[in-house]
């Protein structure tokens, strides 16, 4: 390791991450003391606990060139260390070439360091620019990307533009938002300045998160005659992830605002029920069946939020890759694909919070589902919370099941 060559001032680390090699910086080094956030402290930016991110990036950016059907071009102008672009250009088939950047100078020398070290010289190209300068540069028809990957340290909105107009026809935008507490309705205020639409701090607020995410992008596109089809989104630790592939026309814009509407909650008996329009036209804001003050979420995306048939090209690739957190890839993959077939279902039920509040012991999520089921209604697990569950059941009617297990001598 030359590290004068690198430039490199403080302590790294050689770390295997799916198929390649990449040198990080040692974070156990900048834990100064307890509560440190070692990635925000260390001078290049690295997140270990975001390798499953990673995981699913690959796996998303394989099914979507199997998709298109030919090679592709990758743009990440957040790249930190380097080891997203690295992964794509290493571990997805089709890949032509992929463009990496970082405005840290630091980051950018270990970046090339990792392309170096990897045999990656010849696809791979790093620049040390300002990511919204680098999307701007490629906003021309004959310089888009095929793949522009947006993971940033908070929200992605202050490149969602730019990353719209440097995306080809068709292609596919992944963006993470980590800034949970506006979009999970701890601060409405910023959630509103950053997305346009006002949270809920409910129990299915991290499906809301997702939907303001979308909502965001799908106006954000709009405003450049693009539509948007959602391929693949969910939430995991603490943040949301959302992939979608864009349309260029003024039809397609059109129709991806029709999937704009707002979500309603009443906080006293769970009822909660969708407005499919831009404006919250009528809106009486009481509960018609408690008579209580309801919450309101949105403007939102209020369509799908999966692809079937991506979902399944996923799974198909993923019996072809070898990840570390094999479990937990395969079960957000199993219970997403089950939420795919019924993806016109918005919102979930926890049923910890409904038991809490109606002042019963803590059930089955197995038993809720089967017993929905028995009465006719959809009801499946969702990957959003353990303990959620989707179903076109009206509040009234899972609290009755709710009760009703209760009252028996199972065993829960």
């Amino acid at each position: 390791m030359n590290r004068e060559k690198l430039d490199v001032d403080f302590p790294t680390e050689l770390v295997r991450e799916g198929e390649v090699q990449i040198l990080v910086p040692k974070l156990s080094a900048f834990v100064k003391k307890l509560g440190d956030y070692a990635p925000s402290k260390a001078p290049v930016f690295y997140n270990p606990k975001m390798e499953l991110n990673r995981d699913i990036a690959v796996l998303a950016t394989q099914a979507y060139q199997r998709t298109v059907n030919r090679e592709i071009s990758i743009c990440e102008p957040l790249a930190g260390c380097g080891v997203r672009g690295v992964r794509l250009a290493k571990e997805v088939k089709g890949v032509k070439k992929v463009v990496i950047n970082d405005i840290n100078a630091k980051a950018y020398q270990l970046a090339k360091h990792n392309v170096q070290i990897n045999g990656l010289k010849k696809r791979v190209t790093v620049k040390n620019m300002d990511a919204n300068l680098l999307l701007a540069s490629h906003g021309a028809p004959h310089k888009r990307f095929d793949v522009i990957d947006i993971d940033p340290f908070g929200s992605p909105v202050p490149f969602m533009d730019s990353a719209v107009r440097a995306i080809r026809d068709g292609g596919l935008i992944a963006l993470t938002a980590t800034d949970m507490a506006p979009l999970c309705g701890v601060h409405p205020k910023a959630c509103m300045r950053k997305y346009g639409g006002n949270p809920l701090r409910t129990e299915y607020c991290h499906e809301l998160a997702v939907r303001l995410l979308i909502g965001c992008l799908a106006m954000t596109a709009a405003k450049y005659e693009m539509g948007i089809r959602v391929l693949f989104s969910y939430s995991t630790y603490h943040y949301v992830r959302v992939y979608a592939a864009l349309k260029h026309g003024a039809k397609m814009a059109d129709e991806s605002i029709k999937s704009m509407g707002y979500v309603l909650h009443c906080f006293e008996c769970f009822h909660r029920e969708t407005i499919n329009k831009p404006f919250l036209e009528g809106y009486g804001g009481k509960c018609p069946k408690c008579g209580s003050k309801m919450g309101f979420a949105g403007p939102l995306w209020l369509k799908e939020i999966f692809d079937k048939r991506f979902c399944a090209e996923m799974r198909k690739e993923f019996g072809n890759k070898t990840f570390r957190n094999i479990y937990g890839i395969h079960k957000m993959l199993a219970l997403i694909g089950n939420e795919a077939e019924f993806d016109t279902l918005v919102t979930y039920y926890v049923v910890d919070d409904v038991c809490d509040k109606l002042g019963l012991p803590t059930v089955s999520s197995e038993k809720v589902c089967e017993a929905l089921k028995n009465e006719g209604f959809k009801a499946i697990r969702t990957h959003f919370n353990s303990r959620g569950i989707k179903t076109d059941a009206p509040a009234e009617k899972v609290m009755q099941i709710l009760r009703g297990l209760c009252t028996k001598n199972d065993k829960f």
